[in-house]
Order: structure tokens, then C-alpha cells, then sequence
């Protein structure tokens, strides 16, 4: 394994959890849509990671692929509001459901991955410059 392929594995997976946060994001901003363009709450999203072989040998060595962005079908919240247009014959209005705190959890994982990973890029940019400065010696 070389200090690139760190590099090619460290920078899939700073790509693929910027797309997390950027999903994890939306989920956020819409969880009190009630209508969308489909009809109905918004529905949450999720990302599924894949790890895919980087050694054609072997497992060895992976990266990180997205295989999908998945629609989380859980039913909706009801809360009752029977003077929202939106309401059904009961008086209710379907929610997306989201809940926040999970979603600030999953933003605060997707964040911290990422900066591991970047500092897996910065620690193999070191051992490159320090191979150089020995080499120029």
C-alpha cells in the first residue's frame, strides 16, 4: 500500500460524508414540511456507504463508495391542528419524522469522519514532504 492509495481511500471517503452532511442538512431543514411537490410530509433520507475492493488481489485495501440515497418510510407524525388547511378529516396534519437530535448526531458523526480523514490526507502530504527532503539531501 502506498501513501497514494492512503490519499485515494482518505479523499472517497471525505467525498462520500460531505454527501452525508449534505442529506443529514436537508433532513434538518425540512422536518416541519408538511406538503411537497410528491404529496404528504417530507420524507427523512439516509446515505448507504459501500466499501469497495481498491486491491484487485485481495480485501485488503478499500474506498468508500455511496450506494444509495435511501427514503426512510416511517409513517408520518399526526399532530392535531384542525384549523391547518393541510389538516385531515380528523383535524390532523402529518409531520415528516425527523427528529433533530438524531440528526445533529448523525451531522456531528458525518463532520468528525470527515475530518479524520483529512487528517489522514495531511499526515500522508507530511511523510511525502519528509521523503523529499531526504531524497534533496
Amino acid at each position: 500500500m502506498s501513501v497514494f492509495d492512503s490519499l485515494n481511500i482518505a479523499s472517497s471517503g471525505m467525498s462520500a460524508q460531505r454527501l452525508r452532511m449534505n442529506i443529514i442538512s436537508a433532513n434538518i431543514a425540512n422536518a416541519d414540511s408538511v406538503k411537497t411537490k410528491e404529496g404528504g410530509p417530507y420524507k427523512r433520507r439516509d446515505v448507504v456507504f459501500e466499501a469497495v475492493n481498491y486491491d484487485k488481489f485481495g480485501d485488503v485495501l478499500k474506498e468508500v463508495k455511496v450506494a444509495d440515497i435511501v427514503r426512510d418510510d416511517t409513517p408520518p407524525k399526526l399532530v392535531y391542528d384542525p384549523s391547518n388547511p393541510l389538516a385531515n378529516k380528523d383535524g390532523y396534519v402529518a409531520y415528516p419524522n425527523i427528529n433533530p437530535v438524531v440528526e445533529m448526531v448523525n451531522l456531528i458523526d458525518a463532520m468528525r469522519t470527515y475530518q479524520a480523514n483529512a487528517s489522514v490526507i495531511d499526515s500522508a502530504k507530511q511523510m511525502v514532504q519528509s521523503a523529499l527532503s531526504v531524497l534533496r539531501a
